[in-house]
């Protein structure tokens, strides 16, 4: 079965560091291109990072210089290192995977961050 499961949301003081972390399974993780999205509230899901299976990586022009994408292929897991974080940066966060037609969606983590 394919699926993604994030996880390292939570409560966080501005200026702050979180980890997320999303765990394939089900699927040839090495083949596929890896983001992170996020939703606020009242807000439409927004491309936060992407990292491609060779490795290149895009960023949001709000996040550069402090979220880091990676990849860990040996174990079916995408990161994003958030630092300096922001209350503009509430929202969940969702991971995707994308390989041609297939398009899979985590359940999302909450990430808070309070001024």
């Amino acid at each position: 079965q394919e699926q993604l499961v994030e996880s390292g949301g939570g409560l966080v003081q501005s200026g702050g560091s979180l980890r997320l972390s999303c765990a394939a399974s089900g699927i040839i993780f090495s083949l596929y291109g890896m983001a992170w999205y996020r939703q606020a509230p009242g807000k439409q899901r927004e491309l936060v990072a992407g990292i491609t299976n060779y490795g290149n990586t895009n960023y949001a022009d709000s996040v550069k210089g402090r979220f880091t994408i990676s990849r860990d292929n040996a174990k079916n897991t995408v990161y994003l290192q958030m630092n300096s974080l922001e209350p503009e940066d509430t929202a969940v966060y969702y991971c995707n995977a994308r390989l041609r037609i297939n398009n899979l969606w985590g359940q999302g983590t909450q990430v808070t961050v309070s001024s």
